[in-house]
């Protein structure tokens, strides 16, 4: 019954992908489980071109993945180095086009802002993301240690809430972002599928999205297929803008424009990298504006959406 799901998981991943490429076709790679498995499927029909970024001076885990995976399915593989004169340039726009100063979503699209620009300059007009294989196949760590029950719940909640800034940062460059898993049929399929097809356990560890593992093992590298899931920001290295950012912002400084920011504009700036954001935000957009119905944020004005447990302008979590 297992082997039968995993060889019906395969042939829609395949015939999703296939329809997603042409000859023009990148993919954003980052080593991890998903995105291997879509460049797997890419290669059998076009020459795809891999494309992977990381920040000089950080320890980017996805470089090694990424490299592994390509040699595996030679492709061609372009890296990107990129340095915090890059991280300045790019966050005005970026900021503009998220419409937030959330230090975990600015710090994970910057990743992906700069992997698609690269892209674009090397040629790729179509761009095939992982997006949706976590929220679909129960692969967030903070998920897959409760019971089946609350598993279920997590899921329903995030496939409710799940969004995605690469359609968006593709649409500012020109690119046609394919997401694979958010195929209507594979959607279907994983909302439709048991916890017991999306967790388990190997040599006494949990892993989530177990049914995507066994239905390409002995397919790609077993480091792969066994990979944890990495976050973006540390796969690609940008977990160290925090520290960056606490040593270039004196605490004098910080202090004085959070107080700030608070009186002015009723917001409350948490750290350092979030000051920085903010400031980009106010210039670009303007501050939060607490207009609409609905629930509003305590830390920044924004309306929340409905059901949401955090506020996606800020990041303030739990409201």
């Amino acid at each position: 019954m297992v082997v039968g799901l995993e060889e019906k998981l395969r042939a829609m991943l395949s015939e999703t992908v296939g329809r997603c490429v042409d000859f023009n076709t990148g993919i954003l790679l980052s080593g991890g489980l998903d995105t291997s498995i879509l460049a797997y499927e890419a290669a059998k029909c076009v020459e795809v071109k891999a494309y992977t970024v990381a920040m000089k001076g950080a320890d980017a885990q996805d470089l090694k993945y990424a490299r592994m995976v390509s040699d595996h399915l030679r492709l061609e593989h372009k890296v990107l180095e990129f340095g915090i004169e890059e991280v300045f340039e790019a966050l005005p726009k970026l900021i503009k086009i998220l419409g937030v100063f959330d230090p975990m979503e600015v710090r994970n699209s910057l990743a992906i802002y700069l992997g698609m620009g690269f892209a674009k300059e090397e040629g790729a007009n179509t761009l095939l993301t992982g997006d949706g294989a976590d929220e679909l196949f129960a692969g967030y760590d903070f998920i897959i240690n409760k019971a089946s029950e609350e598993i279920e719940k997590e899921l329903r909640h995030l496939w409710k809430v799940m969004t995605f800034s690469s359609f968006d940062i593709g649409k500012n460059y020109g690119i046609s972002v394919k997401a694979p898993y958010l195929d209507e049929k594979i959607k279907k399929f994983a909302m439709g599928a048991g916890v017991e097809f999306k967790v388990g356990k190997r040599n006494g560890k949990l892993f989530g999205k177990w049914i995507l593992r066994k239905a390409y093992e002995g397919l790609l590298p077993e480091e792969i297929i066994w990979r944890a899931k990495t976050p973006i920001e540390r796969g690609t290295g940008t977990n160290i803008l925090p520290s960056l950012f606490e040593r270039k912002i004196s605490d004098e400084l910080f202090n004085e424009r959070r107080e700030l920011y608070f009186n002015v504009d009723s917001v409350r700036i948490r750290d350092k990298e979030q000051l920085v954001y903010y400031e980009v935000f106010r210039e670009v957009i303007g501050p939060p504006e607490a207009t609409g119905e609905g629930r509003h944020c305590p830390c920044c004005t924004s309306v929340l959406r409905e059901g949401s447990k955090f506020c996606r302008t800020c990041g303030a979590y739990p409201v």
